[in-house]
């Protein structure tokens, strides 16, 4: 029987010990080496885009010669204003892509002995980072659609004679929403995050292109794409697959953000429910990619991103 690929040696090549024994030196010279990869580690000024930049002895920072504004490695990126130590984040991004399932702020401050809120803001900074490279996605070929609820819980009474059916609406607290994940048959997946699930049919349509044969269940609300695309229903009472049609590719990234959401973050819902849907869509995608490579596409996204609107001061309001 073949080796599962994420048990062989291939999986592993990224070594978070490593990482940790750098000195601020190297992490500098990494940093350099992924946000400038184009240049092979120069520095490029983030206002003018001048190539011709003075270093400072005493500061890790460089000045441009064309516009002469001074800037760091991480300025103008979603870790711009930063005060952890470049070896620290990149101990942290090692460890949020080491996490199968997930990686939880609460163990992130421990492994790093920072604040919960130093952690929390950090990993969502890299989950950012992560949707905005997801985004960029169009499904085509072949693609599964489906949505499933996520968020709140309503724990059971204790008699039997005492407890609700928790299906129904009426015992809902409100803060249940749906994911709806559109996923292509050859790997990219993208997500959004409603109300209803019957609200994911407009952002299907928005996101895949005509021409593609589209999987979905017997739910009401998936008719309409059918005016548009070739589709295949299946229906789930009868069978998981059958005639060539399932959303087994959706279900199996249901599965990994329902095992996110259980055993590892425990509440995703709310405000968060799309950056952690996102995060797991990212998971989905390069889940056959080793270690060091996902880590490197996380910091390559990270730094490429500007920076963020929702997280720089989030604490502060």
């Amino acid at each position: 029987m073949a080796q599962h690929f994420l048990l062989s040696a291939t999986a592993r090549s990224l070594s978070l010990a490593k990482v940790m024994r750098m000195t601020e030196d190297q992490a500098f010279d990494a940093f350099r080496s992924i946000r400038w990869a184009d240049t092979d580690g120069d520095a490029v000024c983030g206002k003018c885009g001048g190539c011709e930049c003075y270093t400072f002895k005493a500061r890790r920072i460089f000045k441009c010669k064309a516009c002469g504004s001074q800037f760091s490695v991480t300025s103008g990126t979603i870790f711009a204003s930063r005060k952890m130590d470049l070896r620290d984040i990149l101990a942290a991004i090692a460890i949020f892509v080491n996490g199968a399932k997930g990686h939880s702020a609460l163990q992130l401050s421990r492994d790093l002995d920072v604040q919960y809120k130093t952690a929390f803001v950090l990993s969502h900074k890299i989950r950012e980072a992560l949707a905005k490279e997801q985004a960029t996605s169009k499904i085509d070929g072949e693609a599964s659609v489906d949505g499933a609820y996520f968020g709140g819980y309503v724990k059971p009474a204790n008699k039997r004679a005492d407890r609700k059916d928790r299906r129904r609406k009426v015992y809902q607290t409100g803060k249940r929403q749906a994911v709806v994940v559109i996923r292509d048959h050859d790997g990219d997946t993208l997500t959004t995050v409603a109300k209803h699930e019957s609200e994911g049919v407009a952002y299907v349509m928005a996101n895949v292109q005509p021409g593609t044969v589209v999987h979905a269940d017997e739910a009401n609300h998936w008719d309409a794409l059918e005016a548009k695309y070739l589709t295949k229903r299946i229906n789930h009472t009868e069978a998981y697959s059958l005639d060539g049609a399932c959303t087994n590719h959706a279900e199996s990234f249901f599965s990994r953000i329902r095992r996110a959401e259980v055993g590892i973050h425990h509440h995703i819902a709310g405000p968060y429910l799309a950056a952690y849907a996102s995060e797991m869509a990212w998971r989905e995608d390069n889940n056959r990619i080793s270690n060091g490579e996902q880590f490197l596409l996380a910091t390559s996204s990270a730094l490429a991103h500007p920076v963020s609107r929702v997280w720089k001061g989030y604490w502060q309001r």
